[in-house]
């Protein structure tokens, strides 16, 4: 029944946050048109439940600028003062309430990572893919991208083994008040998280 009532909650709420959030989504559509160009939706393969892969979509928040030979430049680089912005705000992820309504995403779960790490992951971490990512989460509202990988992954999985849909409505309430802080957004040094290079990553954030 739990996970009955987790589904309707995604339903329910990806539902009217479509329909209640669309004209300022189609607002920060047209902005981001012609701060940055076309597309305005970034498109990304992220894994799922069991590591299944299904397209996120975000409102992109980079330029397409690359170096000399054709290599995209740094992040920090690329990403404008309207990115800069969207992120702060985490404007950037509201597209992802189509992935809820999909049933690709959560409203609650640990966050969808790179389709990259799948392989980097120890049998521990990866069981934070037992759950369907989700658009807020337990890492996030306990440090969010300010925090180690080894902690992120560890709260992930606490999740995991914790979850009942009534620590879905907290993490909820947690993730509106932390909204508003605007704290955790990004790792120091970093535009937003740096990469995860495997087990031996996991304990530095740097």
């Amino acid at each position: 029944m739990g996970r009955i009532a987790k589904r309707l909650l995604d339903l329910i709420g990806s539902f009217f946050g479509l329909i209640l959030l669309s004209p300022f989504l189609a607002l920060l559509g047209i902005i981001a048109y012609f701060k940055l160009g076309r597309p305005v939706l970034y498109k990304q393969e992220r894994p799922g439940l069991d590591g299944r892969p299904f397209i996120l979509y975000k409102f992109r928040s980079m330029s397409e600028e690359s170096d000399q030979e054709g290599r995209p430049l740094p992040d920090e680089k690329r990403l404008s003062s309207f990115g800069k912005f969207l992120r702060r705000w985490s404007l950037d992820e509201f597209p992802e309430l189509w992935n809820v309504f999909l049933g690709e995403m959560s409203l609650v779960g640990p966050r969808p990572l790179l389709m990259e790490y799948l392989p980097r992951y120890t049998p521990e971490q990866r069981r934070r893919h037992d759950m369907k990512p989700g658009l807020t989460g337990w890492a996030q509202i306990n440090g969010r991208n300010a925090i180690t990988w080894d902690d992120r992954f560890r709260l992930d999985v606490w999740y995991v083994d914790h979850w009942s849909f009534w620590l879905d409505i907290k993490i909820l309430i947690r993730t509106f008040f932390q909204f508003l802080k605007r704290e955790g957004i990004t790792a120091e040094g970093h535009a937003t998280m740096p990469k995860f290079f495997g087990p031996a990553d996991s304990d530095s954030s740097h």
